[in-house]
């Protein structure tokens, strides 16, 4: 028997639907997507929280011509299978496959990419002012998560939103924050009531009779203010010019439907607060969101995760780093831009819970909050993924680095991290950091050489940096002490002959195996500022061939470091540098991606052969 969800391979087959059969297609989609998330991977908990939500949007509103903005877009599961990508999911974050975030190119139904977070009011706001422009009564809805509205942009898209004359949706899906009270039949009846036509041209028809006389007006919407203050947490989205609607619960169709379809009608910016639960109709995500925010494959029978190893990752090494150097130096003090689980921060906070500081997305003020504990004697730690960093580049420049302020950045997720694709790989950092005055700045070979740049960084009194990539290293035992080693310092580790490699970071271990079938030196170089000027002199004065090999950019990165380097000194030697090729590197296998790019062992090696025979 064919189920509603088989019946669906477009919203507008969707509409067609009576609104009795939501709830069940609803139920369908939710066990589709654990099913299908138990295979693939990927984010399960955030979107079983916007199952009737996605439903819900596409059954009210004409997308693709509506558009509807996702905020981050891990969330994005149920819309995607909406609109025609429903058997795609098999090859969700595969390579060649669909991609885990909304892309432009992949659906007109995604009307804007993201992977990011806090963009979306933003963008619905430059799409609302184009429909107005072009005088469509195109409508324009950004779905934002509670946690993305902890971020500075957000409230920037508000402040310039509510003082415009556009018709925009902003939908605020709440499923963690305490902002609101509890969601029943009350709140459900006032979002209706406040959401209705008749309520609208009451409130503007007061507006124009009052407007006369402005000291009533005045007093009219300081009523209404304080009359929907109490049963509603609206106050100030109201103050950034939004009509706010709810809280309503995000489970409830009917309710959703009603809401949504009263909204389509009105003019001028609309805020809906929709109150969802993660992991909703799982009871293993429900039980334990941040476990299945992001999953590798399971069992849907148990929630049991499939396979898995017994080795530290980089994350993990970082975790037990933090903890001990707090246990022996009070001064440190943690601190996430929301990302504690991924960042390994959670034995430091257990354990320091005083010295923990998580401050939301929001890496701008992240960055500056370390500053100012830098400038009173502390020694701010902060942990954070490479492509969220980039977020926060001015406060490095600005805040930390002129100031020359000892701030230790622990960036992971440096280089590419596979399913996630281009929108969280870490492929910029070497290059946008190498090029600040003050800044220290390392790149680990193995697991137990991170541990000694950390500790490295937190010693030195400046900016520093410590870049590692996602996952385990090649599996070196790490040391229980905290000992640094020599800034500026690098180690040759093989002697050969013609070919010199010089590798940063991850890099090394392909290098020493494409070395092997070369004969060539291999240096482990550490340090991407300051260089080690004088093994480079050294391995150039020894050498035809120089190479440098790093998992991140070419352009501006470590390699033109070494180029740079060579021509201040008056140096000509041939030269080969080998990195991330200048395009944004889709989603899939690490290890593949990495072999796509020449930087596994066979790529370097047939890399330099072709030099060599030119």
């Amino acid at each position: 028997m064919t189920t509603l969800l088989e019946q669906i391979d477009h919203p507008a087959q969707l509409r067609r639907l009576e609104r009795r059969q939501l709830t069940q297609l609803a139920e369908e989609l939710r066990a589709f997507l654990i099913e299908s998330v138990s295979k693939t991977g990927g984010h399960l908990a955030s979107n079983l929280g916007v199952v009737e939500l996605s439903i819900a949007l596409h059954y009210v509103f004409d997308t693709p011509e509506d558009r509807l903005v996702w905020d981050v877009g891990h969330q994005t599961y149920p819309h995607k299978i909406l609109t025609g990508r429903r058997a795609a999911m098999a090859g969700l974050r595969k390579q060649g496959g669909i991609a885990g975030f909304p892309r432009r190119d992949e659906s007109p139904y995604d009307a804007f990419g993201t992977g990011h977070s806090s963009t979306s009011i933003s963008a619905a706001l430059g799409m609302a002012v184009a429909a107005k422009r072009e005088k469509s009564p195109r409508r324009c809805v950004a779905i934002i998560g509670d946690g993305a509205m902890s971020a500075g942009m957000a409230f920037e898209a508000l402040n310039n939103a509510g003082a415009m004359d556009v018709n925009l949706l902003v939908i605020l899906n709440d499923n963690e924050m305490s902002i609101s009270p509890p969601v029943g039949a009350l709140n459900n009846y006032l979002a209706k009531l406040l959401s209705g036509r008749f309520y609208d041209r009451v409130k503007r028809g007061t507006e124009k009779v009052l407007g006369a006389t402005p000291p009533l007006l005045d007093f009219a919407k300081r009523a209404e203010e304080h009359i929907k203050g109490m049963v509603t947490p609206g106050t100030l989205f109201e103050e950034f010019g939004f009509n706010y609607i709810g809280p309503i619960d995000g489970h409830d169709l009917d309710v959703l439907v009603t809401t949504l379809s009263n909204i389509r009608q009105l003019e001028g910016p609309q805020f809906l607060h929709v109150v969802t639960q993660k992991g909703r109709g799982y009871a293993p995500a429900e039980d334990n969101p941040g476990k299945y925010h992001g999953v590798g494959k399971f069992d849907p029978a148990n929630g049991e995760a499939s396979g898995g190893g017994g080795q530290k990752t980089y994350t993990q090494v970082f975790g037990d780093w933090l903890a001990d150097m707090a246990a022996k130096d009070p001064r440190l003090i943690g601190i996430t831009p929301a990302m504690c689980d991924g960042s390994g921060l959670n034995r430091f906070q257990e354990r320091f819970p005083d010295r923990y500081f998580d401050v939301g997305i929001a890496e701008q003020h992240a960055l500056t909050f370390a500053a100012g504990l830098a400038c009173e004697g502390l020694k701010p730690v902060v942990a954070i993924y490479s492509t969220f960093l980039q977020r926060a580049y001015d406060q490095w420049i600005h805040d930390i680095a002129l100031q020359n302020l000892p701030v230790l950045l622990a960036i992971d997720r440096a280089g590419l991290v596979g399913a996630d694709g281009p929108t969280h790989a870490g492929s910029f950092d070497l290059a946008y950091l190498r090029c600040v005055p003050n800044v220290l700045l390392m790149a680990p070979a193995d697991e137990n050489e991170c541990r000694q740049m950390l500790t490295t960084g937190f010693l030195h009194d400046g900016p520093a940096a410590v870049r590692y990539p996602r996952g385990c290293g090649p599996g070196v035992a790490v040391s229980a002490t905290l000992e640094p080693i020599a800034i500026g310092r690098g180690e040759l580790r093989r002697q050969g002959k013609k070919v010199a490699i010089m590798a940063f970071g991850a890099m090394l271990a392909p290098a020493l195996q494409a070395a092997e079938a070369l004969d060539a030196t291999v240096a482990n170089m550490r340090f991407i500022k300051p260089l080690d000027l004088d093994l480079i002199e050294q391995l150039a004065a020894s050498h035809e061939l120089l190479v440098t090999v790093e998992e991140g950019c070419v352009a501006g990165g470590a390699g033109a470091a070494v180029a740079e380097a060579l021509a201040a000194a008056g140096i000509v030697r041939p030269l080969l540098l080998l990195g991330l090729p200048d395009r944004f590197i889709e989603h899939g296998a690490p290890e593949r991606l990495l072999a796509d790019c020449g930087l596994d062992a066979t790529g370097i090696k047939n890399a330099i052969e072709r030099r060599l025979s030119e």
